[in-house]
């Protein structure tokens, strides 16, 4: 069998042994509306587990994003990835993830909808503990999860890898109950100082639970192995950044959930 090398460097990265994928993940529709999305669960046992909201970047719902979900149920998680632009819905091009992504990115209410249909459907998945929920994002998923919390969506944790953070309507930050858990590129050129300035000061003054580890040499996208590694591009793939950020995500679930 062939590993994906998301798991394969992650895994030799954090010394830890490689974990085998999960065969039973599996395709599940469900709705927005009239909107039909098509989701991937991995996990689900009848032995009651927390449950992982995965948001996928700018492409929408990928074999990376799956790949995260496996990985979450092979170490002990119920992991549901989220299907935000809807089932069929692929882009083929950074050109048609950027219309994808700025449709939503637009239009908060329609995203934080669609984000809380996802966590409808792993909430009501065999075996998750509905009280042991957190939410995770990368890229535009980083601003998915956010955008999840600030609708007061009952989950314990948030963790944003490489998210964007601009705060359009900063008194929302007083709807957050989750704990946020933020990991940043230290030289990631995309997100800007004044809304990393903003996006703190939001959570400052809604008195929320959150931290922000920065990986220095980390520009965008630092855990995606698909965007090279040239940092000079704004998004490059920095495979110490990328098993330092899992493990940070995982000693945060561990302070939430408990040991796995």
């Amino acid at each position: 069998m062939n590993l994906p090398l998301f798991l394969l460097v992650a895994a030799l990265l954090s010394n830890l042994t490689l974990p085998a994928i999960a065969f039973d993940g599996k395709s599940i529709e469900y709705k927005d509306g009239e909107t039909v999305c098509e989701g991937y669960l991995a996990g689900g046992s009848p032995k009651t587990a927390p449950g992982v909201l995965v948001f996928h970047d700018w492409m929408g719902l990928t074999d990376h994003t799956r790949e995260v979900c496996d990985r979450l149920a092979q170490i002990g998680y119920t992991a549901f990835a989220a299907d935000v632009y809807g089932k069929g819905v692929r882009p083929a091009n950074r050109e048609e993830a950027g219309a994808q992504a700025g449709k939503y990115k637009s239009d908060r209410p329609a995203l934080r909808r669609r984000c809380e249909a996802a966590l409808s459907q792993l909430r009501g998945a065999r075996g998750v503990n509905g009280a042991q929920i957190a939410a995770i994002g990368y890229c535009f998923g980083g601003t998915c999860a956010i955008e999840l919390a600030r609708d007061g969506a009952p989950i314990a944790g948030v963790v944003s890898f490489h998210g964007g953070l601009d705060s359009p309507t900063p008194a929302d930050g007083r709807n957050i109950k989750a704990k946020m858990l933020i990991l940043h590129g230290a030289d990631d050129p995309f997100v800007k100082k004044d809304e990393i300035d903003a996006f703190q000061n939001e959570l400052r003054a809604a008195k929320v639970d959150w931290q922000m580890i920065y990986y220095g040499n980390a520009v965008h996208a630092f855990t995606e192995p698909w965007v090279g590694t040239d940092n000079s591009k704004g998004a490059a793939y920095n495979p110490e950044a990328a098993a330092r950020s899992w493990r940070a995500m995982t000693d945060f679930f561990a302070e939430l959930f408990g040991p796995r």
